[in-house]
């Protein structure tokens, strides 16, 4: 293949890559952003191989790595259950990491099968300087996105406490080895290319990403996804310059820009400041006692109070959280809400932009439901409606509907945007237990006189729920 073909390849592969992310910011397009994304990787690996010319023993590895990983991938995204969605994807992001240190190392190894030109003044220093720049950054950034991913996959999947584990002089720490990494990048620049420096570099790099990982709590981790997301792009834009290949720069710079866009926004949706999250964010999995032990007094409700109420109102409100997604009930509360709907209730769903365990986990569940699109809002659109609404049904959120990110300033979590369902006529709050939520604080609701708890499992109770408004 031609430089020129390649070149209006990698530019086509480029721009169905855009319609991916823009198809993939709506749920009424995001099937068709996802064909657009997978017709440009397809795309862009055509291309790739026709540059290359394998030989017949390359090809036979090239396969099996595609049948190989293609089936992993497809049996594992076919068979994951939504609740470990936000872990599979920090788990993905450690393998773009992973990618990124192999590929640099092979470009350090075998500079001439990459096309990479040594320094034309003089040889004998190796890898021209800005190559090696490139190559440093990209491999840094990989090897901090391998080790910070699975520390993340590890909070999120339980295998790690999702408390802060905040280390002695945290911050003197981080901030030497951030001086060390840029004076070992530096030193391996001026050697033409060590090894030696090289693999230094990936040693330090994989240190500083579990210890900016492991002092984020849990409720900062719909933030250090989307966070993940930036570096595994900058990672591979890093790498695709060193390689000098297009569509690695052009992917890996969309992925990274619209990763950092998206941290922005949550960080904005939390009230928080980035720097503060990667400093050592809040929260943590393990639920405190309601109150931290004190007993107060709530008012609990059936399946059959919280029917006559939603069945009776003119306009409901339902707010989905992680407990849903735990329990599988998205299809439960669709059907509760075309009960609802057939008594002609008027039926709203609000979305907090950190509900769940990664950015947009609500929608994807209500969209797998086949709630309609136009149903579905979010914060901003939907926070003033909760004085007008007779009742609101949260199901299995919490920090998202607390009060004191309003009321408390001493609270963890205040100046948070959050849903006002206490606004509401009454509020039907469905959770297992009064346990706090993942940022480990209580919520006041629970005791508001408005409140009913419908304590359960989501799934449970909204069928309960569903047979009650049936009768």
């Amino acid at each position: 293949m031609s430089a020129n073909v390649a070149a209006l390849s990698y530019l086509a592969a480029g721009v169905l890559f855009i319609l991916a992310l823009r198809g993939l910011s709506s749920p009424a397009t995001s099937r068709q952003g996802n064909l657009f994304g997978i017709i440009g990787m397809t795309l862009a690996i055509l291309t790739t191989l026709g540059l290359a010319a394998p030989t017949a023993t390359s090809w036979i590895l090239i396969v099996l790595g595609l049948g190989i990983g293609g089936f992993i991938g497809a049996k594992t995204a076919r068979e994951i259950p939504m609740t470990m969605m936000p872990e599979l994807i920090a788990a993905f992001h450690s393998l773009v990491g992973l990618a990124a240190v192999f590929v640099a190392a092979s470009a350090l190894y075998a500079p001439s099968a990459f096309g990479i030109l040594v320094d034309p003044a003089n040889p004998a220093l190796g890898i021209k300087g800005g190559s090696l720049f490139e190559m440093a950054l990209g491999v840094a950034i990989g090897a901090i996105t391998f080790t910070g991913s699975v520390i993340a996959f590890a909070k999120l999947s339980g295998r790690m406490s999702g408390k802060p584990i905040l280390l002695p002089a945290r911050h003197l720490i981080n901030a030497a080895l951030g001086l060390i990494l840029i004076f070992v990048i530096y030193s391996f620049i001026q050697s033409g290319g060590s090894a030696f420096l090289f693999w230094l570099i990936v040693l330090l790099s994989l240190l500083v990403g579990i210890l900016i990982i492991i002092p984020i709590g849990g409720a900062d981790m719909p933030v250090v996804i989307s966070m993940l997301n930036s570096y595994s792009g900058w990672a591979a834009a890093g790498i695709g310059f060193t390689l000098g290949n297009i569509a690695l720069i052009i992917t890996g710079a969309l992925v990274g820009s619209s990763g950092a866009i998206l941290s922005y926004i949550m960080c904005k949706g939390m009230n928080r400041q980035f720097l503060s999250v990667i400093a050592g964010g809040f929260g943590g999995e393990t639920a405190a006692a309601a109150g931290g032990g004190e007993q107060k007094p709530v008012k609990l409700g059936s399946a059959e109070d919280a029917a006559y109420v939603l069945g009776n109102a003119g306009k409901v409100i339902i707010v989905p959280g992680y407990g849903m997604a735990v329990a599988q009930a998205q299809h439960a509360l669709r059907e509760m809400a075309d009960a609802l709907k057939k008594k002609g209730v008027e039926v709203k769903y609000a979305i907090h932009p950190v509900a769940g365990r990664m950015p947009g986990h609500m929608n994807v569940l209500l969209a797998e439901a086949n709630v309609p699109y136009d149903e579905v809002f979010e914060l901003e659109d939907i926070n003033s409606e909760f004085s007008q609404a007779d009742a609101v049904y949260v199901i299995g959120a919490n920090d998202v509907v607390n009060p004191a990110a309003e009321e408390d300033k001493t609270s963890p979590i205040y100046g948070m945007p959050v849903l006002q369902v206490w606004k509401a006529g009454t509020v039907f709050f469905n959770k297992r237990s009064l346990a706090s939520g993942y940022a480990g604080i209580d919520n006041p609701v629970f005791y508001r006189d408005n409140t009913v708890m419908v304590l359960g499992d989501a799934k449970k109770m909204t069928e309960e729920i569903v047979k009650a408004l049936a009768h």
